[in-house]
C-alpha cells in the first residue's frame, strides 16, 4: 500500500476513534441520567422492512447489529483483501510479525477469560470476548503520540488488528452460528456464486454487487448465520484493478467511500447503542464476577502476554523481527494497546449473550473496563517509557545496537 494510503487510512482510524470515546462517554451518561428509559424504549423500537409474509421486523438495536455493522464488515472485507493482495500481508516476510502478534494476542486472552469461568456452559459463551482488538480505537490513541510513534509502528498495530479482525470473522462464523435454514443458505451460496461470476466476468460497475450483496445479506440473515458475514463474502468478491492495467480498483473506490461513513456513523451509532451500561446498584462484587473479570483481565493481561510472548518467541525461532525503527518497548506499548477490545467485544458479547439478556451489563463493564486499562497503560508505555522515533537513530541497526547508548554507537 502506497505511503499517502496509509497515512489516509491512519488518519481516518484516529479520528474515528475519538468520535468512538466520545459516543461511548455519551451512552454511559444517558443511561445514567433521568431518560435512561427512554435511551432503552428508543433502541428496542422495532422497525419493519417489507410487506405480507416478506418482511423484517426487528428492533433498532438489531438493525444496528446487523444491518449497520454488516457495512461495516463489509468495510473490513475490502481492508483484509487489500492488505494479503498489495500491503503489509503479501508476502512472507511482511506478514510473519502481525500474524503471529494476532494469533498471541487471541488465544491468551481467550485462555484467561476461560481459566475464570471453566465449568459454566453459559459464562463460557463469551470466551472470544477478550480475543478482539478495537483497531480505530487503538490507531487513535496511539496517533495522539505524534512522532512518538514510528510509522512502521503504526502500520505493524493495523496490519495486526486486521488479523485480529478477521479471526473474529473466522470465530463468528464457526461459533455463533446458530440453527441452519439450508434453504436460505443455499440461496445465500447461490448470491456468492453470482457475485464470483461478476467478477471473473470483469464488471466494475458498483451496483450490481450492491443489490446482489443486499440479497446476499437477506439470505444469510435467514440462515442462521450471522447476517454481517454477508459483508466478508461481498467484499472478497468486489475486484481490485490489475497492477499495470487500465482497470477500476472497484474494490479502492469503495472503501474510500465507505471509510468515513464507518468511522464518522456506523461505528458511533453502535457505540452509542451497544455501550450504555448504568452502574446503579453496581458493587464490587458484581465486578469480580466471572464474566466481566475474566474480559477485563483478558483484554489487559491476556493480550500483552499473548502479544509480547509469541513476538518473543517468533524473534528467537527466527520467523520474524522487528522493524528498524521499533524497539521492545514499543511493541509492549502496542501489545497493550491491543487490549483495547471495545467494538469488536462488545459485538461478540451480544451474540453470545444474545439469548441470556442479564449477562449485558457484565458485558459492557468487562469490556470497558479492560479496555480503558489497556489504553492508558499503552499510552504511558510509549509516551514517557518508550524512546522517541528519532532518538533510534535513522540508519539501519541490529536490536543490540539500538540497546546500546547513542554515544557508543556513534563511536
Amino acid at each position: 500500500m502506497p505511503l499517502t494510503a496509509i497515512k489516509y487510512f491512519l488518519r481516518m482510524e484516529a479520528s474515528g476513534g475519538i468520535l468512538l470515546m466520545i459516543a461511548a462517554v455519551l451512552a454511559m451518561i444517558v443511561a445514567n441520567s433521568a431518560i435512561a428509559s427512554y435511551y432503552t424504549t428508543f433502541f428496542e423500537t422495532h422497525l419493519v422492512i417489507g410487506f405480507g409474509d416478506l418482511k423484517l421486523d426487528k428492533s433498532l438495536i438489531h438493525w444496528i447489529n446487523d444491518g449497520l455493522m454488516a457495512i461495516f464488515f463489509l468495510l473490513v472485507g475490502l481492508e483484509i483483501k487489500r492488505e494479503v493482495m498489495r500491503g503489509e500481508l503479501s508476502t512472507p516476510s511482511k506478514a510473519a510479525l502481525p500474524i503471529i502478534a494476532a494469533i498471541g494476542g487471541m488465544v491468551a486472552p481467550a485462555l484467561v477469560y476461560v481459566a475464570f469461568n471453566y465449568g459454566d456452559p453459559v459464562t463460557m459463551r463469551g470466551w472470544a470476548i477478550p480475543a478482539a482488538t478495537d483497531i480505530a480505537f487503538a490507531l487513535g490513541i496511539l496517533m495522539l503520540l505524534g512522532s512518538r510513534a514510528p510509522i512502521s509502528l503504526k502500520i505493524f498495530l493495523t496490519a495486526l488488528a486486521i488479523i485480529d479482525d478477521l479471526g473474529a470473522i473466522i470465530i463468528i462464523a464457526l461459533f455463533y452460528t446458530e440453527d441452519l435454514s439450508m434453504v436460505a443458505l443455499y440461496a445465500g451460496l447461490a448470491c456468492i456464486a453470482v457475485l464470483t461470476v461478476l467478477n471473473l466476468a470483469g464488471v466494475r460497475k458498483v451496483s450490481p454487487y450492491v443489490i446482489v450483496g443486499v440479497i446476499l445479506w437477506v439470505c444469510v440473515l435467514k440462515s442462521g448465520v450471522h447476517a454481517t458475514l454477508a459483508g466478508v463474502a461481498l467484499a472478497l468478491a468486489i475486484p481490485l484493478g490489475e497492477r499495470g492495467k487500465d482497470q477500476k480498483d472497484l474494490a479502492g473506490h469503495m472503501e474510500h467511500e465507505l471509510h468515513p461513513w464507518v468511522a464518522y456513523a456506523i461505528l458511533p451509532l453502535f457505540a452509542f447503542a451497544n455501550a450504555g451500561v448504568s452502574v446503579q446498584g453496581m458493587t464490587l462484587a458484581s465486578l469480580l464476577a466471572p464474566v466481566p473479570l475474566g474480559i477485563a483481565l483478558g483484554l489487559f493481561v491476556g493480550k500483552q502476554i499473548g502479544v509480547m510472548g509469541c513476538v518473543w518467541l517468533g524473534g528467537k525461532l527466527r520467523l520474524c523481527k522487528l522493524p528498524e525503527d521499533v524497539t521492545w518497548m514499543h511493541i509492549y506499548g502496542v501489545s497493550l494497546l491491543t487490549g483495547i477490545g471495545f467494538t469488536m467485544s462488545l459485538f461478540i458479547g451480544t451474540l453470545g449473550f444474545e439469548h441470556y439478556p442479564e449477562y449485558g451489563d457484565d458485558v459492557r463493564i468487562g469490556v470497558l473496563g479492560g479496555s480503558i486499562l489497556s489504553g492508558l497503560a499503552g499510552y504511558f508505555v510509549l509516551r514517557f517509557i518508550a524512546p522517541k522515533a528519532q532518538d533510534i537513530g535513522a540508519t539501519p541497526a541490529t536490536a543490540d545496537a539500538r540497546a546500546q547508548p547513542a554515544a557508543s554507537r556513534a563511536g
